[in-house]
């Protein structure tokens, strides 16, 4: 066997129908379209959700919801993490600079800390929002934490 004599095999394969190349083709005449109609011109195209003209299912049920255009989305980061990031690169100030470089945000997220963990370094601490729980931790060990 070589690669210029394989082929599929038996039946696995069929031809192609030949749609309007004349009545002897058996596909000619309407070409497979039926008499008459939408369906059988050129150019049609059903709408989308067409349901045969019954009120299709997106008119059916009723709208709802909203999105507020003003909506912030903080990326959360727990002080257990900031902790592990104190540890691993001995720092004693931690900003959104050093998020980023450590690879725990985005250049363009917003920053939350959270609460989650134990903190035992005294850090200053820089970010866009912070948790009640957070700034508690962070005092308590005679952190601080700065709003940007």
């Amino acid at each position: 066997m070589e690669l210029h004599n394989l082929k599929p095999a038996k039946g696995a394969t069929h031809k192609e129908k030949r749609i309007g190349r004349g009545t002897g083709s058996g596909h000619g005449g309407t070409s497979t379209r039926g008499h008459k109609g939408a369906k059988s011109r050129s150019g049609y195209s059903k709408k989308i959700g067409f349901e045969g003209g019954q009120m299709p299912l997106q008119r059916r049920l009723p709208k709802f919801g909203f999105k507020n255009p003003f909506r912030k989305e903080y990326k959360a980061i727990n002080i257990d993490v900031l902790q592990t990031l104190a540890d691993k690169h001995n720092i004693t100030s931690i900003d959104v600079q050093t998020l980023i470089e450590a690879g725990l945000i985005a250049k363009k997220d917003l920053v939350k800390i959270l609460g989650n963990g134990t903190l035992t370094s005294k850090l200053e601490v820089k970010a866009h929002a912070f948790s009640k729980k957070a700034v508690e931790a962070i005092e308590a060990v005679q952190g601080t934490a700065v709003k940007l």
